[in-house]
């Protein structure tokens, strides 16, 4: 499915399974869903991430981010806690607190929603300035990726890195 125009006014709307702006975003695939533009209180991007993709450890100023595993196997790190999650897992990831993770199977794909009790939704800005727009949904050639890119558009965007993503996978 190629790219949706995301809607921007307060009515309920549906978006379907592939449906809505794609972007190349640091070697996997991005969908937004909704965003702060469309006047939302949320934003809620879909990911499709190959085996080994991992954030760095980094931590959200004011968001608090949910993720729900739709398919394959994620490894998740928030402050001290670590688990595993599956299809319909759901990671409560809040803000302030140091996080990652890391896909375990072949490929996983989450839905990540974010929100903000100050209303400074930031996350989807900051896939929007690292993410390619791309006509269909489909995963990206691996390629290098600038880490002092990432740290500068998280800075803007209130994400701060403090760490390396997860280490490889053998």
């Amino acid at each position: 499915m190629s790219n949706t125009t995301l809607p921007t006014t307060d009515n309920p709307f549906v978006l379907a399974f592939g449906e809505g702006e794609h972007r190349s975003f640091l070697n996997h695939l991005a969908t937004t869903k909704i965003t702060a533009d469309a006047g939302a209180s949320m934003s809620a991007i879909g990911f499709t991430m190959p085996r080994g993709f991992g954030p760095p450890l980094h931590v959200h100023d004011t968001e608090d981010e949910l993720m729900i595993v739709l398919d394959g196997e994620i490894a998740f790190r928030s402050g001290d806690d670590e688990f595993i999650g599956g299809p319909g897992a759901t990671a409560w990831l809040p803000h302030g607190v140091p996080h990652t993770f890391q896909v375990l199977s072949d490929e996983a794909r989450c839905v990540v929603v974010t929100a903000a009790d100050d209303g400074r939704l930031q996350f989807g800005t900051f896939v929007e300035e690292l993410g390619e727009q791309i006509d269909e949904p489909v995963m990206p050639e691996p390629g290098p990726v600038d880490p002092d890119a990432v740290a500068m558009a998280g800075a803007r965007n209130g994400l701060t890195l403090l760490g390396p993503p997860p280490a490889p996978l053998d």
